[in-house]
């Protein structure tokens, strides 16, 4: 299991935890509803580690990239036929702000990072 999907898995545990522990609050039941807040909090706790895991995975695969020797925005053209673009270029990495390594880098528009000028 990667890190998004147990991130996720993780997630939907914690809100059914919080849905039972609602449950619980209302019928007053204080032996369950200590049981849940120990769930919610390991559960919190563990999510919290995840997110600091990806966000270090992240940083390192946008440190490598940064350290290919060239890059530059790429045109609308470019980014309209990729396919041929990436033929053409050997160890073009794509980069778009949207994503995740994107707004990790800080980059505005799609950039291309290749060891070489294309």
């Amino acid at each position: 299991m990667n890190l998004k999907e147990e991130l996720q898995a993780l997630n939907d545990k914690a809100e059914k935890f919080r849905r039972k522990l609602a449950a619980a609050e209302a019928r007053e039941d204080k032996a369950i509803i200590m049981q849940f807040k120990k769930e919610i909090a390991t559960v919190t706790k563990r999510i919290a580690s995840l997110k600091n895991q990806q966000s270090r995975q992240l940083n390192k695969q946008g440190q490598e990239v940064k350290g290919l020797k060239f890059n530059r925005a790429l045109t609308k053209a470019e980014q309209a036929d990729m396919g041929k673009l990436k033929k053409s270029v050997k160890g073009l990495v794509v980069v778009h702000p949207m994503t995740a390594m994107g707004r990790e880098m800080n980059i505005t528009v799609v950039t291309g990072f290749a060891p070489a000028k294309f």
